[in-house]
């Protein structure tokens, strides 16, 4: 092949804008360059051990990423952009697919996307935000998780279920690495214990919401109408059909 020859790339501005990376770190400028999918990221679609292991997706999009970046430091929102990006760059903006019996059609250009206001920031260039519990007082500092992290949680929570089955402890583990002080208590076990036994339910819902409220993401939902009339808000399936509808894996 041609040494010349270069694959079409685009530009895919990311929610955050960079705000909470260093600025040693490529992400801080806030955009990712993505090239056009081959049939080199259709084998990838189609590989049942990455499906089976749900690193599929993950391993698309790290073979899309031209720029010189750790795919594993990018927040959830961010990446929700970047994959939002590949499917449109790869096979268009139409999305369609059944849900619950019904087949809709998702124009994906029109998702919105939250960018992340710097006033949220505790300083520019770090991932720390404060909030205060409405009913305790107490102050948090938390963190957006990333990539690394939510590896971390997920092998946390595997490993808890492997102890107790019935067990359900998503939301309290991620709580425990999101938060990176309470009162000013760095220390890990200050923080789980402060978790488990003094996060009052409430001041808990009140800190998820707040996340909600700004944190840097595209708006993955749509409206669905029942047989009745009654409109829905559901999140978009995000499968290997996402960005090979016809494969029916």
């Amino acid at each position: 092949m041609d040494e010349n020859f270069k694959f079409p790339t685009e530009t895919v501005e990311l929610p955050s804008l960079g705000l909470i990376y260093p600025k040693d770190n490529p992400l801080s400028s806030g955009k990712i360059e993505m090239k056009y999918m081959t049939a080199k990221e259709e084998d990838i679609l189609t590989n049942q051990n990455y499906i089976k292991d749900g690193s599929v997706l993950d391993k698309l999009i790290k073979s899309l990423i031209i720029s010189k970046v750790d795919y594993d430091d990018l927040i959830v929102g961010d990446k929700n952009a970047v994959l939002v990006a590949a499917r449109i760059l790869g096979y268009g903006a139409d999305y369609t697919f059944r849900y619950n019996g019904q087949q809709k059609t998702v124009d994906l250009s029109t998702l919105e996307t939250k960018y992340l206001n710097e006033d949220h920031l505790d300083e520019k260039g770090v991932n720390k935000f404060k909030f205060t519990c409405p009913a305790s007082k107490t102050v948090i500092e938390f963190k957006l998780l990333c990539g690394k992290d939510d590896a971390k949680v997920k092998s946390e929570i595997k490993g808890l279920q492997k102890i107790n089955k019935n067990t359900n402890p998503e939301m309290s583990t991620r709580l425990k690495h999101m938060i990176l002080s309470v009162d000013g208590k760095t220390d890990s076990k200050d923080i789980r214990n402060f978790v488990d036994n003094y996060f009052l339910a409430r001041d808990s819902r009140s800190l998820r919401e707040y996340i909600k409220s700004f944190q840097p993401d595209i708006d993955m939902t749509f409206n669905l109408e029942s047989s009745g009339g009654i409109s829905e808000e559901v999140s978009l399936p995000m499968t290997v059909n996402f960005f090979w509808p016809d494969s029916n894996l």
